[in-house]
Parts: C-alpha cells; structure tokens; sequence
C-alpha cells in the first residue's frame, strides 16, 4: 500500500507527526515519497533520512526544548534566535544532503524579497530545515543561494501541491496541524527561559511587545488557517488527517511521547477512508477520470 505524504507545520504541535508515522507503518503503508513545511519539513528530512519513528521519537525526546531558541550572531532581525537549532542539527544532520535521502523529499520556503514558494530538494539538509522553520518576525530568515528564506507555511502550510510533483501517480495524505476556521485562537504568551524567576516572568508578560507578541502570533494563526483551508480545497489530497493537538502552542515546551500518540490516534480514526484511498479501483479511476 504505497502512499505520499505531506506533513504540515505547526510547531510543537508537530511532534504528533511522529506517530502517525508510526501507525501508518504499524497498518502497512509504503511512505514512498514525502514533502514537508516548517516543523513538518524537519520531520520528513529525518524520515527520508531512514529515521525510524522509534528513532525519531529518541531523537526529539533527548532535545532540551528550552535551549533552542538562543541568540548568536548569525541571527538576523528576529524576536528570538536559533542557535540551540543550530548547534542540534549539526550533531544529528551534519553535513549530509539531499543525495544522502533514502526517498525523495521536498521542503518549502518562502522568499521575502520576491513573495514566491520556494521547493527545496538539493544542497545541504541543515539548510532546508533553517529556511523552512523559519517563522517571520519570530526566527531569522535564512540565505540560500540568492533567496532571503522564511517559514514555507506562509504560502503552503500543508504542501500537498508538492508531494503531488514527487509522486503524481500515488494517493497524499495530508497530515494538517492547523486549528479549524471555527476554533477560538488563544492568546500566546513569549517563551523565557524556565530558570528565570517567577517575578521576572510575570513583569516581562505584562509588557507591551508581550502584547503585541500575542496579537502579532494571533494574526500569523488566523492567516494559517485561512491558507490551509484554502490550499486543501484547491489542491484536493486523498486522505486529511488532523490531530487533535489544538491546546497546544507553537512554541509550547511538550512532552514528545504524548504529542506523538496523538498523531496515531488521528490515524487510527482515519483508517477506513485511507483503506478505500489506495484501493486499486479508486486508483484506477482517478487516472481514467481526475
């Protein structure tokens, strides 16, 4: 039952990606393709890296969430920095590229100087993973080539598109993170380092860029989820499944293991409609029909 998969970001939320990885291999899907945008990006280059779930769950388990979001000086303009991602993605992905992928695999960005999405699938990992995790205002933009990079959900929070180009003639099955259009949007709140004290804290979230942090989060939030419903409308994949991970931020530091259970839960319910997708009649008739 071979299957391609587009995995969407979210942030924290998107350590659920991990088990629907999981469950989809658990049932007997094939990944033979698999594209990503922002955390969902990260996930599928350590997929198609030969990451297994197990591994990857490892992997993510052993981060210190708190220390990822230092400052050095190869940020640019950006409310927080990516030092600890840095230093992290040196140790797990070095200096490997795309040649090193054991399936075809595709990230997106998105340039700030043209407006356009950009498709990554060469050159170095570390590279497509800091361009397409990089959330405007909040991390830096990162330079490849002649593009000034940022995060690719701001045009394709579920690239569905893309997986498309990978595998045009196999079922996707779109993995969205994005809350629904009817879903209050919670307030955010600046991630500080968990050792500071708790009077410093709370002074620092009564100030006003705290506030505007939450409005400006609240507006990138509304616009995702604009975008996706959109985007899935338009670019029509097989199979969605949506974990229920809309209680958590972000940016929010999260217990893996219990994120990741949420994504096969998701699969789990998913089952009936991802069998009748890769049925050979449904297949068949989609290339006689669209």
């Amino acid at each position: 039952m071979d299957i391609t998969l587009a995995l969407g970001g979210g942030g924290a939320k998107g350590n659920s990606h991990i088990g629907v990885l999981r469950r989809l291999e658990k049932e007997g899907y094939r990944i033979r393709s698999i594209a990503g945008t922002s955390f969902g990006g990260l996930v599928a280059i350590f997929y198609a890296l030969g990451y297994s779930p197990s591994k990857l769950m490892d992997v993510f388990e052993a981060v210190d969430q708190s220390r990822l979001y230092g400052r050095s000086a190869e940020d640019g303009p950006s409310l927080l920095g990516l030092s600890g991602v840095r230093k992290w993605l040196d140790q797990t992905v070095g200096r490997k590229t795309f040649d090193d992928l054991s399936i075809p695999c595709a990230v997106t960005a998105v340039d700030a100087k043209t407006g356009g999405e950009v498709i990554i699938t060469k050159g170095w990992l570390k590279d497509a993973i800091l361009a397409t995790i990089a959330l405007p205002g909040i991390f830096p933009t990162h330079h490849l080539n002649e593009w000034e990079l940022m995060d690719g959900g701001v045009l394709n929070p579920v690239p569905v598109s893309v997986a498309r180009i990978l595998s045009p003639d196999l079922p996707i099955v779109a993995v969205v993170l994005n809350d629904p259009m009817d879903k209050p949007v919670r307030t955010y709140r600046i991630p500080l380092p968990s050792r500071l004290p708790r009077v410093f804290t709370n002074r620092i979230t009564r100030l006003n860029i705290a506030r505007s942090f939450d409005i400006f989060m609240r507006g990138v939030e509304v616009g995702s989820r604009a975008v996706a419903k959109y985007r899935l409308e338009l670019d029509k994949p097989d199979v969605i499944i949506r974990p229920k991970v809309q209680g958590i931020d972000l940016l929010d530091i999260v217990v893996v293991r219990d994120v990741a259970q949420l994504g096969e839960d998701a699969v789990k319910e998913m089952l009936p409609q991802l069998k009748r997708a890769v049925s050979w009649q449904r297949r068949v008739g989609k290339k006689l029909f669209g």
